[in-house]
């Protein structure tokens, strides 16, 4: 395989000032010290589509920013492609791009093609490359329409879509992710989602992401980091990380008619109703046997089983690590 990033005892520390009276702080001030990344190592091929997961405080992002060379580490090792990330190399810079879904990258008062003229500019493309690949990338992302308005009168989704179009314009090897459909309604996720996807399967782009939303995580991405206190708790595919809780199934019936959840409670766990619907939290061994009890007496009209939800295993696994 080819190992296009490694990171080998990867350490972050911040300085942060101790709260004391205003007096002490000005002649004696003290410091303490926040380790944010405490001693991790991985390695990420060519290709591959990786979440970084964790709670809020947990490191995440700050990996990115050391990967991205937006800080340098307090101590270890990272090299991508050969080059290191906060040296800011010319041809690293080339090489990848970071699109954060809370930070805008494109002026508002520039249209879209406006930005995107710059930035042919800046990555030294040709105009039929760069004429190429906007054309392209927005008719994928459904935005051609809107490349001359101003940034400013674009909806949160197009604003996103154009700053993913800006951020692989050039066409990187790896694109770094934070948040990258944070605000944005469920078609826009999607859609973000299904580019990603396509760029990752048809460019063999490597995609580094960070989510709170956890279908971004299991559409996109094929491999998990979980980071807790700095520390990885968990590295390996999001099918690994399922199995551990295979053992619990979601089950939700909808029924035909109204039901009184007094006559479903001897059947499971409730855990959700609504008007037409129940769903059941049951060891998956009892799958078959609740599904015969339940069409047995009552009126179904579908049947929806589920495992555990991703973001449900991660609390768990944050909170056995507490």
């Amino acid at each position: 395989m080819n190992k296009i990033i490694k990171v080998k005892n990867l350490k972050k520390i911040y300085k942060i000032q101790k709260k004391q009276n205003w007096l002490r702080s000005m002649f004696w001030p003290g410091f303490d010290n926040l380790c944010a990344v405490n001693d991790i190592s991985f390695d990420i091929n060519k290709g591959e589509s990786v979440a970084l997961l964790g709670p809020n405080g947990a490191g995440k992002t700050t990996t990115l920013k050391m990967l991205t060379g937006l800080m340098p580490p307090t101590s270890g090792d990272i090299t991508i492609m050969g080059f290191i990330p906060f040296e800011r190399d010319y041809n690293f810079l080339h090489k990848i791009a970071l699109v954060m879904g809370n930070k805008n990258g494109l002026s508002w008062d520039l249209s879209a093609n406006q930005s995107f003229l710059l930035l042919k500019t800046i990555y030294g493309l040709t105009d039929k490359e760069s004429d190429n690949s906007i054309s392209n990338l927005a008719e994928i992302m459904e935005v051609a329409d809107c490349l001359d308005r101003p940034i400013r009168k674009l909806s949160l989704g197009q604003r996103l879509k154009m700053e993913l179009i800006a951020a692989i314009i050039h066409s990187p090897e790896i694109l770094f992710l934070d948040e990258p459909t944070i605000g944005l309604d469920v078609v826009a996720k999607k859609n973000i989602r299904d580019f990603l996807k396509k760029v990752n399967r048809e460019q063999n782009s490597t995609i580094i992401l960070t989510s709170h939303d956890m279908d971004d995580i299991e559409d996109v991405c094929e491999r998990v980091i979980v980071i807790n206190h700095g520390a990885i708790i968990f590295d390996g595919s999001i099918e690994k990380l399922l199995n551990n809780y295979r053992d619990k199934k979601y089950i939700t019936f909808i029924f035909k008619e109204p039901v009184s959840e007094d006559s479903l409670k001897s059947y499971g766990k409730i855990i959700d109703k609504k008007t037409l619907s129940y769903k059941f939290e049951i060891p998956a061994t009892d799958q078959s046997k609740l599904i015969t009890r339940i069409t047995e007496n009552f009126s179904v009209d579908d049947i929806d089983i589920t495992h555990v939800p991703l973001d449900e295993i991660m609390t768990d696994m944050f909170k056995a690590k507490q």
